[in-house]
């Protein structure tokens, strides 16, 4: 018989990218299930357009690599696992670092995120739905040193090494940006209609910082953090995606370089 430790490390063998051992190992030690609520659960297939009820509650069901609903009303849902982990291998959170979680959900992902940075480390949690607010701060008890406040993440306390977004933005906030240490990495959801590209960029000593596609992406908006004229620029970036790409906040007319122009900041062509 296989036991629920044996099935998380099959699993988290199968979603993290080969070769990525913390992110494996963050995986195999968190349990879904303590995230997703009692089943049967509704889940819904990467390429599937619907959700379907699982037959019961074995824990078969939501160690695969499926989305499963929080609330299908909202098209709310504990994310793909292999997306996640490729994401989550972009902002490689390292141990004792500090890194903040935007749009947490039930908790799931930030306690994939204390395990990356250990007990020496800690994760600040963002959530703007009051009810999953409640429901991550009792999920997150094993983790102590990770922490869910309630809100927008407009206003980060602190200094982090690593942001990690999980909710569909049209520029990344300037106070994301200020609250980055030199060398941190911020990988953000820049969407249109809710489908768009996941960027990783990297708080580098100039005003020109590293950005990359990491994957395409479709995600719930994020509060206070989209703007709808933003939204033509991303549309069009899908169609033809840029290499390489930067991320600059020194003012200027929006140009020829300019791919996605805010208010803030700019990802353009390096060139």
């Amino acid at each position: 018989m296989t036991t629920d430790a044996e099935r998380r490390r099959a699993y988290a063998e199968a979603v993290a990218p080969r070769g990525t051992r913390a992110i494996i190992d963050a995986f195999a030690a968190v349990p879904r299930e303590r995230f997703v609520g009692d089943g049967p659960w509704q889940i819904r297939e990467p390429s599937g357009s619907g959700y379907v009820t699982t037959p019961d509650a074995s824990l078969e069901h939501i160690y695969r690599d499926v989305l499963v609903a929080l609330d299908p009303a909202k098209k709310l849902n504990n994310g793909q696992p292999s997306a996640h982990a490729k994401w989550l291998t972009a902002a490689s959170p390292m141990p004792g670092e500090s890194v903040l979680h935007v749009g947490c959900g039930t908790g799931y992902f930030t306690a994939i995120l204390a395990e990356l940075v250990g007990e020496r480390g800690h994760v600040v949690a963002y959530e703007v739905e009051p009810e999953l607010v409640t429901h991550a701060r009792e999920n997150l008890a094993p983790w102590p040193w990770a922490s869910v406040i309630e809100g927008d993440a407009s206003e980060p306390r602190g200094e982090y090494d690593a942001i990690y977004v999980n909710a569909g933005a049209t520029h990344a906030r300037p106070e994301w940006l200020d609250a980055l240490r030199p060398g941190g990495r911020l990988v953000v959801p820049l969407t249109a209609d809710g489908k768009g590209m996941m960027f990783a960029i990297v708080a580098g000593e100039g005003d020109r910082w590293p950005v990359r596609i990491v994957t395409f992406v479709g995600f719930y908006d994020c509060v206070g953090a989209r703007e709808p004229d933003e939204e033509p620029q991303i549309a069009a970036l899908m169609t033809a995606p840029v290499r390489p790409m930067v991320l600059t906040r020194a003012p200027h007319a929006r140009g020829e370089a300019c791919l996605i122009h805010a208010a803030a900041s700019c990802i353009q062509r390096a060139g």
